[in-house]
């Protein structure tokens, strides 16, 4: 991997005599936080006690003066973007002091290289996915300070995310960049999934003409600190982003510290981009990121590699961190005096500032107007932030889901009097055929996951059968609709969810798999901090549409601890998140259907043992068949007791009625069918139609999915109730491999037999 030789060491340290020099010069930008915390307002008085100057910034090597490499506007334009970044840090300390603010984190030491950034790409044409960090990146893309101050007390005219996530949590649909959350490193994977839309879109003819918001020569840019390159998704992105030669611009802004742990102890060596040199097709640079014109050039070349389309770019700057983590840290209990004047010493703002003057591209008294100016700006953009409103309560539960695109409404309801045709499918059958009819109808559908493909080396394909998923419910997708929009990923279940939230965004239709349900865990951070979220964190700025397909349950032999699990309620309780849970072939193609057109992310849970079950068998429905979220379906009529049930139990709860039957018992059946939203006037009608009520499913006992419904049917319709709510579920404990026992932890026939007779005689 070629790495840049020809860095400029513009960082010299000065002899004792250049720093007497230098601290007569009038220094209006406070460096460490103790001092900042004594400010009363902005502006500062004019005649500040004097401080020791850090190292000026060297001429460049080569005699490659500045004023031939980018234009003096230029220069005092970055900085005074530098210095309005470090102004608006400083204010917001103050306001946090003043408690008119409710939590501070800076981007204070990291100014350069952002500002760099900002000036070699694109708002709106290039897509942006920052860090916290990152406030001297947003404002020279065109955030201004008043939307950044708006974030910071918390207004609902905030257009980061509308009073609803911290400051510094950026977020602008205009300038491309996309709403940021706190766990770190998620980004990194959306950040690959927003290059590889473009990737995609570039392959697939019927996109290019359809989509116009893609540019051949786009970048994604995408941030990170030090601490977050020990993150599993940091590696995972990187991966994706070499391997498929994507034009990502990771920027590793290393201040050296995570919080309190220094680099060397969360990297072995302390140097990340000594252990990534070997990444194919990266193009490796390193820079003093507190150098701005050493950090634009290098940025220049890291973007001109990724516009060219020769693959991921990776900027390794030194920064520094003059403040504290965050006002919530104080840094001087891990950080001895030695170590933070050195900071100091470096401070970009101060550095450029007296460059600028040394080089004679402007005088004392013109940088003097410019700070002034800033500071102004800064203070009238305070005032008008805080007298703006923070959001209505009322709104709180605004934007969980689409409020455009309602899955449970009639429009999605095509099932009544449908027409079927053709031999019966399976489950299987069916979920195949609603993928191909769907994806002929929208291009923006790509399907991916673990083994979904025919087969990877599309050369084969004619050699070999095909693959087409473990459980072949993506059999000769591939083959129909091509490797561009059906594709095998890495075993990596956080690259998928957080590379299809990254295609979402850009207004792809990723459908994915978890091969297993027993391995959704390494993708949870994903489902629950940003799929489901993402919406509501950005006040309906931003979505992510995307359906994850999960095989899920027991019931097969020899599925054992890891391939049987049914812990659906980790997952229902997620705002924001769709959970669906089809127990036959056609509600399994209508279901999927409206999961796909809806606006909203979509848990898909599909029974392994129900897949190929000749019960629950249908012909084909027409492509337009739909059945809609939170609809319940009775599937046995009943007079003196209902069973509330989905996915497997669904059939045990119909062989227990008929064998009740003979005992004269009378049971109604109920088919959830959608665990979130559940259908609560079909549970009603039931309870008050029989009066005594059984829950039965797959989940454990304890916390189960049925303890909800259990609890609200006691709270709601207790007048209704002849007999406590009862409950038949799996045991409090794992599904193990030998059958015998098995068959004891989970809910059989006989459990839910039991549970009628004895609810029956109550």
């Amino acid at each position: 991997m070629k790495t840049d030789t020809k860095v400029l060491k513009l960082v010299k340290r000065p002899s004792a005599a250049e720093r007497s020099a230098e601290a007569a010069r009038t220094d209006d930008v406070e460096s460490s936080k103790a001092q900042v915390d004594r400010l009363q307002e902005i502006p500062q008085p004019t005649t500040p006690r004097p401080k020791p100057r850090p190292a000026p910034l060297a001429k460049p090597a080569m005699q490659m003066q500045a004023q031939s490499q980018v234009e003096t506007k230029l220069l005092l334009e970055m900085y005074r973007t530098m210095y309005l970044s470090r102004r608006m840090d400083d204010k917001e300390i103050q306001l946090k002091g003043q408690n008119k603010i409710f939590f501070q984190i800076s981007g204070a030491g990291h100014e350069a290289v952002l500002v760099a950034a900002g000036v070699v790409l694109k708002p709106g044409y290039d897509w942006f996915y920052p860090y916290y960090r990152d406030r001297a990146l947003c404002l020279q893309l065109g955030m201004t300070p008043y939307e950044q101050l708006l974030a910071a007390v918390g207004a609902e005219e905030d257009p980061n995310s509308h009073g609803r996530q911290m400051p510094s949590h950026w977020g602008n649909k205009k300038l491309n960049i996309v709403s940021q959350s706190s766990p770190t490193g998620t980004q990194l994977l959306q950040a690959v999934g927003s290059a590889e839309a473009s990737y995609r879109v570039n392959l697939i003819r019927e996109l290019k003409q359809r989509i116009k918001s893609f540019h051949d020569d786009e970048v994604t840019y995408v941030s990170l600190g030090d601490g977050t390159s020990s993150e599993g998704e940091f590696w995972e992105a990187l991966n994706t982003a070499c391997n498929l030669k994507l034009p990502v611009l990771f920027l590793l802004e290393d201040n050296g510290y995570a919080i309190s742990v220094p680099v060397e102890v969360q990297t072995a060596g302390g140097d990340v981009s000594k252990l990534i040199e070997n990444f194919p097709n990266l193009y490796l640079q390193r820079c003093d990121g507190t150098d701005p014109i050493e950090s634009l050039q290098t940025m220049r070349r890291a973007a001109a590699y990724c516009r060219n389309r020769k693959g991921p770019a990776f900027v390794h700057a030194k920064v520094i961190r003059p403040y504290s983590h965050s006002l919530s840290d104080d840094e001087r209990l891990y950080r001895p005096d030695e170590e933070r004047v050195g900071d100091a010493e470096r401070d970009p703002v101060k550095r450029f500032g007296a460059y600028l003057i040394d080089e004679g591209l402007i005088g004392q008294a013109e940088l003097q107007q410019i700070k002034d100016e800033v500071d102004r700006e800064v203070l009238e953009a305070a005032d008008r932030a805080l007298s703006k409103p923070q959001p209505a309560p009322a709104t709180a539960t605004d934007y969980v889901f689409s409020p455009d695109v309602d899955p449970t409404s009639k429009e999605f309801d095509t099932e009544a009097g449908a027409e079927l045709s053709g031999n019966a499918g399976t489950m299987v059958d069916l979920i195949n055929r609603c993928l191909q009819t769907e994806m002929a109808r929208d291009p923006r559908i790509v399907v991916f996951g673990e083994d979904v493909a025919d087969c990877s080396r599309e050369e084969n394909l004619g050699k070999v059968k095909g693959k087409g998923g473990v459980f072949k419910v993506t059999a000769n997708l591939q083959r129909k609709f091509g490797g561009a929009r059906v594709f095998n990923s890495p075993l990596a279940e956080a690259n998928i969810v957080g590379r299809a939230i990254g295609m979402a965004t850009r207004g792809l239709k990723p459908v994915v798999e978890i091969q297993f349900f027993d391995y959704i865990w390494p993708a949870m951070h994903q489902i629950r901090n940003e799929l489901a979220l993402l919406r509501w964190r950005s006040g309906n700025e931003w979505k992510a549409p995307v359906v994850i397909r999960v095989p899920v349950g027991g019931y097969l032999k020899g599925g054992a601890v890891y391939h049987s699990q049914s812990g659906v309620s980790t997952f229902t309780q997620i705002p924001g998140l769709r959970v669906i849970y089809p127990s036959n072939a056609l509600d399994a193609n209508g279901l999927l259907r409206t999961a796909i057109r809806c606006d909203d992310p979509v848990l898909f849970l599909e029974h392994k043992h129900l897949y190929r079950q000749a019960y629950n068998k249908s012909q084909y429905p027409p492509d337009d068949f739909m059945v809609p979220f939170g609809k319940a379906k009775v599937v046995r009529e009943g007079t003196d007791l209902s069973i509330i049930t989905y996915g497997a139990l669904v059939q045990r709860s119909m062989v227990a009625a008929r064998q009740a039957e003979q005992e004269s018992i009378s049971v109604e059946i109920i088919d959830l069918r959608s665990l979130a939203p559940y259908d609560w006037n079909g549970i009603a009608a039931t309870v008050k139609k029989t009066n005594r009520v059984i829950v039965a499913h797959e989940d454990s006992l304890s916390f189960g999915y049925g303890a909800e419904i259990a609890a609200r049917i006691s709270a709601d319709l207790f007048e209704y109730l002849d007999a406590p709510v009862r409950r038949v579920c799996a045991l409090d404990t794992f599904v193990a491999y030998a059958p015998q026992l098995e068959d004891v932890i989970l809910p059989q026939v006989a459990d839910v037999a039991k549970a009628i007779a004895e609810l029956h005689s109550y």
